[in-house]
């Protein structure tokens, strides 16, 4: 699909570009305030989820190349609907934005470290793709170089940026729905013998994904609204990284199609977990042990009217 392979990347510089005007460099040492809650999530992001999905991928019996679209879209970052889901649904959008920003940097050494193993274990054409040093250079600088150019113009054209922040979203978001289309219409013989197990592997995926972001972090005693960011930014990968990935980098559409499966799944179940997430809060709140009220101060006994006479 040449028009698919022209737009991805164009498609993933608005997208990184956007998420670069809402960074600033605080973003990136305001984890220092809440280091557990970054810690868990990012050890779900990066260890716990891969493996989970990995154990699941390899029992369902997928074909290798869509085996290795299904790791390659776990290892993706999370995307910028986790944001705002969770301005709208109560989370810690504060530690959203800094999850967001971390792991768009250590995804560039993740993201060719659980690929090239994926690559090793399924071995779909005898180690003729990989993500080696050059393509992994390739990746760094489509993804980094946009979001390096959006914090720039943040911080030395504020109001620009912030004006722009909506126009961008919407413009990533037709893009990405127009290069999700071109994707499923180029590879339909492909989604067609696999469409069950690909929407079945995806809504699991994305489910546990969701739970495990938000049921981890509480056994830490990290706090709801950052379970709910955290669960959030776990469960919404960022497809667009994903499709260039499979379609431009590996030069392969196939790997493409489970981002293109579970891109509108997460998207769906995301909105679904945060208004139950939200609920659980709540209810939460609400059972918890009421304080025990202030006894009233005591009132002074009125003195007695003594007339004395004369």
């Amino acid at each position: 699909m040449p028009l698919a392979s022209t737009l991805l990347p164009v498609a993933l510089a608005i997208v990184m570009f956007g998420l670069g005007l809402t960074l600033t460099l605080a973003d990136f040492t305001r984890v220092v305030r809440f280091p557990k809650a970054v810690f868990v999530a990012l050890a779900c992001q990066i260890i716990v989820l891969p493996l989970l999905t990995f154990g699941i991928v390899a029992l369902s019996g997928l074909p290798p190349l869509l085996a290795i679209g299904m790791m390659l879209i776990v290892s993706a970052p999370g995307g910028a609907i986790a944001n705002v889901l969770s301005h709208v649904f109560g989370g810690d959008v504060a530690l959203n934005i800094s999850l967001t920003a971390v792991n768009s940097v250590t995804a560039i050494f993740t993201i060719p470290l659980i690929v090239n193993l994926s690559i090793a274990y399924f071995d779909p054409s005898g180690g003729q793709i990989g993500l080696q040093f050059q393509k992994t250079l390739e990746v760094t600088v489509m993804v980094l170089g946009p979001v390096a150019l959006g914090m720039l113009i943040r911080r030395f054209a504020t109001r620009f940026a912030l004006a722009m922040d909506k126009p961008v979203r919407i413009v990533s978001m037709v893009i990405l729905a127009a290069v999700i289309t071109l994707t499923v219409i180029g590879n339909l013989a492909v989604l067609a013998a696999n469409l069950g197990p690909l929407l079945l592997l995806a809504l699991l995926i994305c489910v546990m994904s969701l739970l495990v972001g938000f049921f981890v972090p509480r056994l830490f005693r990290v706090s709801p609204p950052q379970s709910l960011a955290s669960s959030l930014e776990i469960g919404l990968h960022n497809a667009t990284i994903a499709l260039v990935i499979g379609q431009v980098v590996l030069a392969n559409p196939v790997i493409a199609v489970p981002a293109a499966v579970y891109g509108p799944v997460s998207i769906v179940l995301g909105l679904v977990a945060a208004i139950v997430f939200r609920s659980v809060i709540r209810r939460t709140a609400g059972n918890a042990a009421p304080q025990a009220e202030p006894a009233p101060a005591p009132q002074a006994e009125p003195e007695p009217d003594v007339t004395i006479e004369a």
